[in-house]
């Protein structure tokens, strides 16, 4: 891709400053329907691609670029998750979105606050929690489309319609029955200083070996599930029950005496790392209901730590 010059033609383009500000925005848009920081990534190298493909005189009848891009990079994303049952049929073990790194430390974050590349090519809001994410990922390519661009993104039905191929009034459902899945999937948002506290205890317990102390951080039902992408050793089905999951953490941590956790900004909330040789080898993300942890999603999987490891290196 050429974004110095129109291509061919060796002069400066007048309009590149304004289209490449539309970049963050993309990246928003591409990660929220994707779950994948790299996939999201490819899906703006290709729709920047599509632009400097078109001619100057091409260029310059559309009136609104920002609009244009954002169209075209969601109906990439749209044929990506249509084709992504038959990837995630070949996908060794659970399969968890890939986690967005925030800022180093979490104690004290504010709404609001900004973080490093590449963390800051995303608005770090609620749209990009795990839970979130998780959620997102069990709807249907139209649903999650629908949904992240207007209740999001704030783009109008019509303009939805252009994009997913159907009427405004059959977005209009989409986007509800996608409200609905995630209404009755959440829980009631738990302030942040209380789920810091919460995280920041769990770490404590684990590294203390403390079974008693992890037992009683953790809801009855909690379910802990790993991402290995057959890549990694992780557990091969979702870890269920307090008991359970306090037992097999503090199992693990006796397996790998060097591991040492960290406090880190998961998806725009508190979390942890592991590390070994000072290089991440899992990210951890939680979801609290009250003052108990329901559920955790630990990535291990190389690929989708790759942020991770050059943050850390």
């Amino acid at each position: 891709m050429n974004t110095s010059s129109e291509p061919g033609l060796g002069r400066p383009d007048p309009g590149l400053s304004a289209i490449m500000s539309e970049r963050r925005q993309l990246i928003g848009v591409a990660y929220r329907l994707l779950g994948s920081l790299a996939d999201a990534e490819d899906v703006v190298q290709e729709t920047y691609a599509r632009w400097y493909a078109m001619s100057r005189q091409e260029q310059e009848a559309v009136n609104h670029p920002g609009a244009w891009l954002t169209k075209v990079a969601s109906r990439i994303c749209l044929d990506l998750l249509r084709s992504a049952r038959a990837r995630r049929e070949r996908y060794v073990g659970e399969w968890i979105p890939e986690p967005l790194p925030g800022r180093p430390e979490w104690i004290d974050v504010r709404p609001g606050d900004t973080t490093a590349d590449p963390a800051d090519r995303v608005t770090l809001d609620e749209s990009v929690h795990m839970a979130f994410l998780v959620v997102l990922d069990s709807m249907t390519p139209a649903e999650r489309v629908a949904f992240i661009l207007h209740d999001v993104f704030r783009y109008s039905f019509a303009e939805v319609a252009e994009i997913v191929g159907r009427t405004p009034a059959a977005c209009r459902q989409l986007a509800s029955s996608a409200r609905r899945r995630l209404h009755t999937s959440q829980t009631p948002a738990a302030p942040a200083a209380q789920r810091a506290a919460l995280v920041r205890h769990f770490k404590q317990a684990w590294e203390a070996k403390d079974i008693d102390a992890l037992v009683g951080l953790l809801a009855s039902d909690a379910t802990a599930i790993g991402d290995g992408g057959g890549l990694v050793s992780a557990a091969p089905r979702p870890v269920e029950g307090d008991e359970h999951i306090a037992r097999y953490l503090v199992d693990l941590a006796g397996k790998v005496p060097d591991l040492t956790i960290q406090e880190r900004t998961v998806n725009a909330q508190p979390g942890l790392i592991a590390q070994q040789a000072e290089v991440t080898v899992a990210v951890f993300a939680f979801d609290v209901d009250g003052d108990r942890i329901t559920r955790i999603w630990a990535v291990r999987n190389p690929e989708k730590l790759l942020p991770w490891t050059a943050r850390t290196a």
